[in-house]
């Protein structure tokens, strides 16, 4: 389905009385509760203007089915089309430039942030001269070959492939065929550039879009502490932190992932960067059982990057229970004298939450433990003022006695 840019053409949907005032705040999503009526004809991921209950027009954006209703591009009544997509990506772009992260040691950033990015549903990766673009709703999915065309305007010769990834983003009860595939060109060169180091991304089969983007200057940071440490990296992934730690002059690092196809990936990392590195070691096996059965004072710089322990609200109990019993493991054994870095990426738990969880295990392993460092997403990952929601990357690193 072609969205229109005609307004004619374009359906609406009415707010109930008093239900505008959080778009007039500029919150970007309007729940399902808060509409009045909306025109016949109506499907998932169409374009649709929001009116208010007397007729004036307070955004557009994209037809959802689930408790968020509409995801709004746009707090105007305007067209909506490739030039409406190439100046909200050109401002995207304006602001990673600004932020210097096209450099010779870096072609590694996000270029989109959803609503960080006044394009909600949307996220876009560059790796070097590939972008990969990710739609979390069907709107976005509807209009990615308008978007991919934009791109390539904006980016000319600097892009040689668009891959679009969405396999697994769109919303599961979604009437659409999401087929993972290039949009433009083809890249098969799928190394990237990071603070000088070399990373293969596997774009194809990886997670998220190949790559943790968001870890990238937690990474930096880790490297600061790493000189003769001896390092254990649980839930490695791609050994991301692990050879940042290498070159920071750990003494040991341990990568550990249950997913013995993440540990294939750190290998290579780790083999792309020190070809003869001798001081690291893997383990494919469960993290939990790994730090059970590890030897107290084995390391004296740890670092818990697990996956999501809650993607929704109805797991958050036990998302803060595994954060405790993960952390609470990670105290009892830390050398004295030892940093650990800590994160939770679940956007169901708070920061105060987050926190709450590393106390109680810090509370109960007895430990006089120190924040260093409280950490979250970089800037090309932003957060709308209006949209705090967006802020999902907690992290604090952690001096134990």
């Amino acid at each position: 389905m072609t969205p229109t840019s005609h307004h004619e053409e374009m359906k609406s949907l009415y707010l109930k009385p008093g239900k505008e005032a959080s778009i007039q705040r500029m919150h970007p999503w309007i729940f399902s509760g808060a509409i009045q009526r909306a025109d016949t004809g109506l499907e998932e991921g169409d374009l649709v203007r929001v009116l208010s209950a007397k007729g004036e027009c307070l955004g557009i954006g994209h037809l959802g089915y689930g408790s968020i209703a509409v995801r709004l591009i746009t707090f105007r009544d305007e067209a909506i089309n490739e030039e409406f997509f190439f100046n909200r990506l050109r401002q995207a772009l304006q602001l990673r430039q600004a932020l210097g992260l096209q450099r010779t040691d870096n072609d590694t950033f996000r270029l989109v942030h959803g609503e960080g990015d006044q394009l909600p549903g949307l996220i876009i990766d560059l790796y070097g001269e590939t972008a990969v673009m990710q739609a979390h709703s069907v709107g976005m999915h509807n209009v990615r070959h308008l978007i991919a065309s934009a791109l390539v305007r904006l980016m000319g010769e600097r892009l040689r492939g668009i891959y679009y990834k969405s396999d697994t983003t769109l919303p599961y009860k979604a009437d659409v065929e999401p087929e993972s595939g290039y949009l433009y060109g083809d890249h098969t060169l799928s190394e990237s550039l990071e603070y000088g180091l070399r990373f293969g991304i596997d774009w194809l089969k990886g997670q998220k879009t190949g790559f943790f983007i968001d870890q990238r200057e937690n990474r930096h940071l880790l490297e600061t502490y790493a000189d003769g440490r001896d390092v254990l990296n649980m839930f490695c992934y791609t050994g991301g932190f692990s050879v940042y730690a290498l070159r920071g002059g750990a003494r040991t690092v341990h990568s550990v992932d249950s997913s013995s196809r993440a540990i294939d990936l750190t290998e290579q990392n780790v083999k792309l960067n020190f070809p003869d590195e001798t001081r690291h070691r893997s383990f494919a096996t469960d993290a939990f059982r790994f730090l059970a059965d590890m030897p107290a004072d084995a390391y004296d710089l740890i670092i818990l990057d697990p996956p999501a322990f809650a993607k929704h609200n109805a797991a958050l109990h036990n998302a803060l229970k595994g954060y405790t019993r993960l952390n609470q493991k990670a105290f009892e054994k830390i050398r004295p004298g030892g940093i650990l870095f800590t994160f939770s990426c679940s956007q169901a738990v708070s920061k105060e939450q987050f926190r709450l969880a590393v106390f109680t295990a810090a509370a109960q392993s007895h430990r006089f433990v120190r924040i260093l460092h409280q950490l979250h997403q970089p800037a090309d990952h932003p957060v709308s003022i209006y949209h705090p929601e967006g802020e999902y990357l907690k992290g604090l690193v952690l001096f134990v006695e």
